[in-house]
C-alpha cells in the first residue's frame, strides 16, 4: 500500500491519557501489519516533539511489534489538575496526530 493515508482513519486505536501528573501517554495501534510499519517509520520522537511542543530528548517512544502498537511518553504542558489544565485526565491530547499522513 503506497497511497497516502492519514492516521485517524487506519489506526484502530489513537488514544491519550495520563503517565502521572507530568506525563502524557500516548497509544497508537493498527490491525494491519503494513500501515504498522509506516506508522513506525513515522511516529518518530521528533515528530511527537513538533506536534506536541516539547524537546525531542523529553520524548520516548516504544514499538511493540507483536501487537502493532506504539506508545509515546512526553511532558504535559500543565501537571494533571493544576491551574489553568484543561484536560485532568489527558485523554483528549491525540488530536494532532489523526490528520498525520502516512
Amino acid at each position: 500500500m503506497s497511497e497516502r493515508v492519514r492516521l485517524g482513519d487506519v489506526a484502530t486505536v489513537c488514544r491519550t491519557k495520563n503517565a502521572g501528573a507530568f506525563r502524557l501517554t500516548i497509544d497508537v495501534a493498527f490491525d494491519n501489519a503494513g500501515l504498522y510499519a509506516r506508522a513506525k517509520e513515522a511516529l518518530v520522537p521528533e515528530l511527537f516533539a513538533r506536534l506536541y511542543r516539547v524537546a525531542t530528548g523529553e520524548v520516548h517512544v516504544v514499538a511493540w511489534d507483536a501487537a502493532r502498537v506504539i506508545k509515546a511518553t512526553l511532558p504535559r504542558w500543565d501537571a494533571a489538575g493544576s491551574p489553568g489544565d484543561r484536560d485532568v485526565y489527558g485523554c483528549q491530547q491525540h488530536g494532532p496526530l489523526l490528520e498525520l499522513e502516512l
